[in-house]
């Protein structure tokens, strides 16, 4: 007859509990500490810390030898059980000391198409002249890389929040923790500075064919959009196509110039939200972020119009993330589309 081993079922997990917990604990600390600023110094107030596993089982080990050696009466026994305890205790202040004096400050997220995963940066500065020990970032799904900080160093860490649909992406809260010295002890801060992304509208992969360019010809105004007449030279503006950078007089000078034409043609799309039917809100949106994706790519020129709107017709990486960061936002009257979720 053979036997079952019986496993523990898969649902039963103390996962949830632990979340819930996590959860509480943080609801708890931000009624106490209240919202932060985007550059946060951490105080000694702000820091928690409480034994870790290891650090359970190295002190449960130490007070059974404490109960031997006051059994025994032996001196060296002692010696090294008051030694033990004083490493722990050691341990303990080094590891809070760790963390009081950083200053933190939000870095900066990049905008990310639904689906991707928003990289939320914060910047660590150590304005100290002791050295600080394997620092992380974290909320209640990810953590970045373990990183050590010298005296007046700095470095940003990185925290990926995954997206699900267009709108904003928020971090409304993010931990910093360390484990250092021998992993007797984890303190940790939180912070809430209400961090948040913007998330575009997702791509369509196949999409109808885009609007007609429509061209203007005989304008005689130097523009850095024409490709026909070289007229002049100019100091290099944001959202210039790269096509029309100077790169020889850059290698001469060091200057960045962009090239300006006079008497070219001035070639334009129009893409309207009107002119795509037969398809829903999201699905326009999609068809428009992949439009004006393409443009940019080929360094064309473009406009959109959509619910009143228009943004009239210009080259560029500006002219994309304009265009986009409204599509982001469009008819979002209700709750913001990206949930809000709890980090720690």
């Amino acid at each position: 007859m053979s036997s079952t081993t019986w496993q523990f079922p898969r649902s039963i997990t103390l996962r949830p509990l632990r979340r819930a917990a996590a959860r509480r604990a943080q609801r708890w600390a931000r009624k106490r500490q209240g919202s932060d600023k985007h550059i946060t110094d951490l105080q000694s107030r702000r820091v928690y810390i409480l034994p870790t596993g290891i650090g359970l089982v190295f002190g449960l080990t130490t007070f059974a030898m404490l109960l031997g050696s006051m059994n025994y009466n032996n001196n060296l026994s002692f010696v090294l059980t008051f030694l033990l305890i004083s490493l722990g205790l050691i341990s303990m202040h080094q590891c809070q000391r760790n963390l009081v004096g950083l200053r933190l400050a939000f870095a900066g997220v990049e905008p990310v198409f639904a689906g991707q995963s928003a990289e939320f940066r914060i910047a660590i500065s150590n304005a100290s002249k002791s050295h600080r020990y394997c620092l992380r970032i974290y909320d209640i799904e990810n953590q970045s890389q373990c990183h050590d900080l010298a005296p007046g160093e700095s470095r940003t860490f990185s925290l990926d929040v995954a997206t699900q649909n267009r709108g904003y992406v928020r971090l409304p809260r993010f931990g910093v923790c360390t484990v250092f010295p021998f992993e007797f002890f984890r303190a940790w801060a939180w912070l809430h500075m209400d961090l948040k992304g913007i998330v575009y509208p997702r791509p369509a992969s196949v999409v109808p064919v885009p609007p007609a360019v429509q061209t203007a010809q005989g304008h005689q105004q130097l523009d850095a959009r024409g490709a026909e007449d070289f007229a002049a030279l100019r100091v290099y503006q944001e959202g210039d196509s790269p096509r029309h950078v100077a790169w020889k007089a850059y290698a001469r000078s060091g200057e960045l110039l962009s090239k300006q034409f006079a008497g070219a043609d001035l070639s334009s799309q129009w893409f309207d939200y009107e002119s795509i039917s037969n398809r829903s809100v999201e699905a326009r949106l999609s068809v428009l972020t992949r439009w004006i994706i393409d443009a940019e790519k080929k360094g064309l020129e473009f406009g959109m119009r959509i619910a009143g709107e228009s943004f009239e017709p210009a080259v560029g990486i500006a002219q994309k993330h304009a265009c986009l960061s409204y599509l982001a936002t469009f008819n979002l009257t209700r709750k913001n589309h990206s949930e809000d979720r709890d980090h720690g």
